[in-house]
């Protein structure tokens, strides 16, 4: 209907043009004398354009209702279409929701995957770490195989999950198979080193071993640096023991309470010699200095104990046999104290009748001496408690000097090979200090003691020279 509708307007606007230029073409007198005949033509043009409009109006009624039905129809359609759409954005989102949770519980399962991956992990750490040494060749393959499976970088976690569970599979198998002990084939080295084949008594924590052919017998124990387990050497009851039980499933059992700690400590038990032996040549001269320090020390502490001093007792005794000129009595009490103080007070009643400065040049001259012979050694002891650390020092360095060459060769991955030098460094620096604390220390109780010695030979000598009579001389006399 809007096409028929622009044709007529299309129709009115041709018609309007003509009559314009009609007009403007021909002049007014000549339009006038034609009038007539334009009006005739008009009214032509006006009844075609009127015939034409009706039979578009005709054309335009028949073809309306096609066009609503087929309106109504595409409407309809649409709605259709919308609704469905509706539906599916309806779906979509609740496909969405459900993917959202599908999501999370995907992450919560892979959580709970990498939990479980790593517990059993863990788990086979464990199982390894508990199984007894012996066992080491029966299960050691086993555990090697599933950690390579495991390390592959494209392998799933369903596949991971299924070679760790055989860990778990061996574990109940095990535990079944050791209720109550198991004997199994083993390997063991002897004191010689040289590899015993065998069976193995386990029962939990033991092991016991028998040799084939009647070999040797006892419990084993892992050393370090050593593929198979090692025999301990016991007494021949036990290995009898251990013997029976292997061969014939029933026995004595032999425990060690302390689960194989017993062997490590008494394998850590060395004499004094083996101790000083691991620290080099330089222990040589340490050692000689300490026992030369330690000997000088107790002969000085002898010595400076058997030193007798005068009492005040003493002194008054001799002055009083002095003043009361009794020199043979003074000299017989002055005799019967030993050592440097009677020789001290011998020497000043020899001179008791010069002048005291003369009484006093005297015993300073002897004092003197006895500081000589009192102190006698002890620079020594200053000097071992100077010398002990540096001596160490030096073992300390040399030892240390092996360790970087042993680690130069060979690397430092067997630390057995770097036990030397370590224990030479070591053990130096110990007997060092263990030389010097002690001399350092008998330096200082010896000092002290000959200084006291010292101080009361002074405070007798001055107490003899104060206490001596002597008769002044006459300033007057000629």
């Amino acid at each position: 209907m809007k096409f028929l509708s622009n044709r007529m307007s299309l129709d009115l606007v041709r018609l309007q043009r003509l009559l314009c230029t009609a007009i403007a073409v021909f002049p007014f007198g000549a339009f006038a004398l034609d009038l007539d005949g334009l009006s005739s033509g008009a009214s032509n043009d006006l009844q075609r354009a009127f015939v034409e409009l009706s039979k578009l109006r005709q054309d335009v009624d028949a073809e309306r209702l096609p066009l609503a039905r087929r309106i109504n129809e595409l409407e309809q359609t649409l709605m259709d279409r919308r609704a469905d759409f509706a539906k599916l954005q309806r779906v979509q989102e609740n496909q969405l929701v459900e993917l959202n949770g599908l999501k999370s519980a995907a992450k919560v399962r892979g959580e709970d995957v990498k939990y479980i991956d790593s517990l059993m992990s863990e788990y086979a750490r464990a199982f390894r770490s508990r199984l007894n040494f012996a066992e080491e060749p029966r299960y050691g393959p086993l555990f090697d195989s599933i950690e390579k499976t495991v390390a592959a970088a494209d392998l799933v976690a369903a596949d991971r999950f299924t070679a760790r569970s055989e860990i778990l599979t061996t574990a109940l198998r095990r535990a079944e198979s050791v209720l109550g002990g198991e004997i199994i084939e083993g390997k063991a080295l002897d004191n010689t080193g040289l590899v015993l084949a065998g069976k193995v008594a386990l029962v939990g924590p033991v092991a016991m071993f028998a040799a084939n052919s009647g070999g040797p017998a006892g419990l084993l124990q892992q050393e370090l640096n050593k593929m198979d387990p090692t025999l301990a050497k016991l007494d021949p009851a036990i290995e009898s023991a251990s013997r029976a039980l292997v061969t014939s499933g029933s026995g004595n059992l032999v425990l060690d309470a302390t689960l194989g700690n017993a062997f490590k400590l008494a394998a850590l038990n060395e004499s004094m010699f083996e101790k000083l032996k691991k620290g080099g040549i330089v222990m040589i001269p340490l050692v000689g200095l300490g026992v030369a320090a330690i000997l000088l020390a107790f002969y000085k502490w002898f010595e400076l104990s058997r030193v007798r001093l005068a009492t005040e007792i003493d002194l008054q005794t001799v002055l009083r046999h002095v003043e009361s000129k009794e020199i043979e009595k003074a000299m017989h009490h002055v005799r019967s104290i030993p050592g440097i103080v009677g020789d001290l007070l011998t020497a000043a009643l020899e001179h008791v009748d010069e002048k005291k400065e003369y009484i006093e040049e005297i015993l300073y001259e002897k004092m003197l001496g006895a500081r000589t012979k009192l102190e006698r050694g002890l620079p020594f002891l200053a000097l071992t408690a100077t010398t002990g650390p540096l001596l160490g020092l030096l073992g300390t360095v040399t030892g240390m000097i092996a360790t970087f060459k042993i680690i130069s060769s060979f690397g430092g991955g067997d630390p057995k090979m770097l036990a030397a030098g370590i224990s030479e460094a070591l053990i130096c620096t110990a007997t060092g200090m263990a030389v010097a604390i002690p001399s350092l220390l008998f330096h200082a109780f010896l000092s002290r003691r000959a200084k006291a010695i010292i101080g009361s030979m002074e405070q007798t000598a001055v107490g003899f020279v104060n206490g001596v009579p002597q008769s002044e001389p006459n300033p007057f006399s000629n």
